[in-house]
Formats: structure tokens, sequence, C-alpha cells
């Protein structure tokens, strides 16, 4: 019997450093992290609709985190799948019922566009 295996994203936060430039905006330093055993299903792919963009393409996935990672707040963070940075939708909360029959407890949505 083959067990699931999960592929290694890369996150990215951007923190603010709590400086500012000359123009009084804030320094942001980007703060990464190594997720071992994610398990990554891809989502919807469209084209877009809009006539601004008749060469644009969404494309979105699913990414299933694992219990053993320690949660932090996903929002406004990037994920790096397969060498192709994505970026998180909404602010992801894990399954902490202690009923989740898996290894992972958190989905998290991730989309990127193009054209």
């Amino acid at each position: 019997m083959s067990r699931l295996h999960g592929e290694q994203v890369t996150v990215t936060w951007r923190v603010d450093t709590g400086e500012r430039d000359g123009g009084n905006n804030p320094i942001w330093r980007e703060e990464p992290e190594t997720v071992d055993d994610v398990l990554v299903k891809p989502g919807a792919q469209d084209n877009a609709s809009d006539s601004t963009r008749p060469e644009g393409v969404t494309v979105a996935l699913t990414l299933a985190f694992p219990r053993l990672w320690t949660y932090r707040s996903l929002k406004g963070a990037l994920v790096d799948v397969r060498g192709h940075a994505y970026q998180v939708i909404g602010d992801p909360l894990p399954v902490d019922s202690g009923i989740t029959p898996t290894r992972w407890n958190l989905l998290v949505e991730v989309t990127d566009s193009e054209g």
C-alpha cells in the first residue's frame, strides 16, 4: 500500500521592519520558510474574460499543509510551488478539532494571474 507524500514549498512573508523610507513608506523585509510534505492539488484554470487582458490566464491551486508545520498566519504570503510564486487567498485557518484523519490539517488556496 502506497502512502501519500507531499512536496517541499517555500512560504515568504513580507514583514514591516518598522522603518520608513524618504516618502514615509514602510520598508519591508522578506521572511522565507521551507515547508515539507505539502500536498499540491491543481485547481481552476481560467482565461481572463475582461477586455483589458485578452491573453490573461488565472491559475489556482489548493495546498494541504501538514499538521506538523507550526501554524503562522498566511495572510498576504506568497508560496513558491515548483518554482512559481502564488499569492495566498484570504487567511486560512487549520482544523483543530483533533478528528481530521490525515497528516494534513490546513487547506490553503493560492492563485496567480498572468498576461
